[in-house]
């Protein structure tokens, strides 16, 4: 796990791996359902494919409802700008030139399971985040820092359930 960054406009990157007991395709096809990871996680409580799409492919958007006891209840347009099966899943949130937030997974075979990777980098466009930001700007570094060491704890949450659904 490693976070660097200690601004906003730093694009700070949050990273976390984990290995799975389970065949890239098998990982891939937990990671890759959109619609099963609000189960994972916390913060983002439901999401859906648009424009008819069932199935990740570059260029394919999806709404995501998010909720933080802090931050209150929102929702991003996220569009996929890498999706490689087996090997990549990436999407950016609101603007694939210049996004609130850049997400992806990676999956290598190894040890005959999988290293999957969740890394996630913040901006550089504003965000949510930019508002508590504002109201404090004396105080963005230590923003920053509590928002990504949450990133980090979410994500650790999320790849332990991806493992822990692909492993069964």
């Amino acid at each position: 796990m490693e976070w660097t960054g200690a601004r906003y406009a730093d694009k700070p990157t949050v990273e976390v791996h984990t290995w799975i007991d389970a065949s890239p395709s098998r990982v891939w096809q937990v990671v890759s359902d959109i619609e099963l990871m609000p189960t994972m996680s916390q913060e983002l409580q439901a999401v859906e494919w648009l424009d008819g799409v069932t199935a990740p492919s570059v260029g394919a958007k999806f709404v995501g409802h998010s909720k933080h006891e802090s931050l209150g209840e929102w929702a991003t347009t996220s569009e996929v700008i890498e999706c490689n099966a087996e090997r990549v899943f990436a999407w950016a949130v609101e603007d694939r030139d210049n996004p609130t937030a850049t997400w992806r997974f990676s999956l290598y075979p190894k040890d005959g399971g999988t290293q999957l990777t969740q890394w996630m980098q913040m901006g550089p466009a504003r965000s949510g985040l930019s508002f508590a930001i504002d109201r404090m700007p004396d105080k963005e570094q230590k923003i920053v820092f509590v928002r990504m060491r949450e990133f980090e704890r979410n994500m650790t949450t999320t790849l332990d359930n991806i493992k822990q659904l692909a492993e069964r």
